[in-house]
């Protein structure tokens, strides 16, 4: 008979569950993950992985259409629609195998189907649609002293804009389209949005992004959403900001969009697909949480800086308890988690020091607060920027056009906040996380001796350029 009774019971097996299961086996708790559809969850097969496998066959068919620009030569370069999904679903797959390995490997007993919370300390689940890995328990009922909901985030829907999977997509159906449009309405400029965005672009559609706040890539410093803008605006890409889309008429193969310009005008914009990028709502539904009591707001699951919800050993992490709605914000929060439950005494989570990063060309990374932050605050700040066009590196690469910022308390010294444009930067921002978390001041970032020739250069020399100090431009 299967074993019914564990110590830590995970609901949800994507970047947080399933990482925050293999920490709960390391510190010697007997754990089970609970998931319904597929190992990995949707950052895994639906989200982060398969998206960026997406942009690199753009990117690389960007630079096989400059090849001239390196001196090659690449004629006739074109691209295989079915073969780019192909290749981004099979990427999704290996890893979905390789969280399944992880499990066996922590020996963490996956079990497969729907679940509920039906008090503290017990786990009912149902049978789901989706075929069940072999070795995997089935539905039935489950005990735990602790239950560690980690069910993620689905697209949000706007009224009068509803998806319907063939001519308004979400970011699932825009991962694998049956044809490439020629022409493409993104509603929402945030991270989701601004990808898909470039992505199509890249691949030659039309593309107008909508955006009903007056800056692109909102949570951004405005000064590198502005520049980002720039870049994408050249790239052919036609960006409106302060506008809605306020009625979808479809057709038989393509939407006419109205939208309304924030100006007292409207337009009216036709085009073959439409993609929804308005954010995400956590996964609260059909999981008990009102019969045991937990408190929600605002679409997600109220938690403490450990992750504890209102009712004792319930506990909730990642997209399910609220921004930033990121996999590594998922990750560390388990790890968190479970280490407070072993009596470990972690580090609160710092949600400051959380790095975003967008994977549009050119590519966005920051961490911090913004220049607008910090004047809200009313801080005495220096800000350092430093351009691509003074990197070595960055010339060689062919990749000229971008920017690091850096703003540090006056007083103190202390990094208050980072931010990038241009290529590779989502590599680059780790280096300034670090130095945050360490409490790093601007003096041992101008001691530290960075390589050359590369791109991490310039985050030096931003940090130089804060202080007077810069030596390339």
């Amino acid at each position: 008979m299967a074993d019914t009774s564990f110590d830590i019971i995970i609901i949800g097996s994507g970047p947080g569950g399933y990482v925050t299961a293999i920490r709960a086996t390391q510190l010697g708790f007997k754990t089970a993950i609970v998931e319904r559809d597929y190992l990995g969850g949707i950052c895994l097969n639906w989200g982060c992985i398969p998206t960026k496998a997406l942009l690199r066959s753009a990117e690389i068919f960007h630079y096989m259409q400059h090849a001239k620009d390196y001196g090659l030569s690449a004629d006739n370069v074109t691209f295989d629609p079915a073969a780019i999904v192909k290749r981004s679903r099979d990427v999704s797959k290996r890893l979905n195998d390789g969280v399944g390995f992880l499990m066996k490997k922590n020996k963490v007993a996956v079990i497969w189907g729907d679940a509920s919370i039906e008090a503290p300390g017990k786990v009912t689940v149902k049978a789901s649609k989706s075929e069940a890995p072999k070795g995997a328990l089935g539905p039935g009922s489950y005990q735990a002293k602790h239950i560690i909901v980690a069910t993620g985030a689905r697209p949000r829907v706007l009224p009068g804009l509803e998806p319907d999977k063939k001519l308004i997509w979400t970011y699932f159906e825009a991962m694998v389209p049956d044809k490439m449009p020629k022409s493409l309405l993104v509603i929402g400029s945030g991270a989701i949005g601004i990808e898909f965005a470039s992505f199509y672009r890249t691949l030659g559609a039309e593309v107008t992004v909508v955006e009903v706040l007056p800056q692109i890539l909102p949570v951004e410093d405005a000064e590198i959403a502005a520049f980002a803008r720039k870049a994408f605006e050249k790239q052919g890409i036609k960006i409106l900001t302060g506008a809605k889309v306020t009625k979808l008429d479809k057709k038989a193969d393509s939407v006419t969009a109205t939208i309304d310009d924030g100006k007292g005008g409207t337009q009216t914009l036709t085009v073959d697909r439409v993609i929804s990028a308005v954010g995400v709502t956590g996964n609260i539904e059909g999981l008990g949480l009102e019969k045991v009591g937990v408190k929600t707001e605002r679409g997600t699951i109220a938690v403490d800086n450990l992750n504890r919800t209102s009712v004792p050993g319930i506990y909730a992490i990642g997209d399910v308890s609220g921004p930033p709605m990121l996999a590594h914000k998922a990750e560390h929060e388990g790890v968190v988690c479970v280490e407070a439950i072993k009596g470990l005494h972690p580090h609160p989570m710092n949600k400051s020091m959380i790095p975003g990063c967008t994977y549009c060309s050119p590519q966005i990374a920051s961490v911090g607060i913004t220049e607008q932050a910090a004047k809200d605050k009313k801080l005495d700040v220096r800000v350092g920027r430093f351009p691509f066009v003074g990197n070595g590196k960055a010339i060689a690469l062919g990749e000229d056009q971008g920017l690091v910022k850096v703003i540090f308390d006056k007083k103190t010294g202390q990094l208050l906040g980072a931010h990038m444009v241009g290529a590779e930067v989502t590599e680059l921002i780790q280096g300034y996380v670090v130095a945050m978390n360490l409490e790093t001041t601007e003096e041992e970032l101008m001691h530290t001796v960075f390589p050359h020739p590369t791109l991490s250069e310039m985050m030096k020399e931003a940090v130089l350029d804060a202080y007077g100090r810069v030596l390339n431009m």
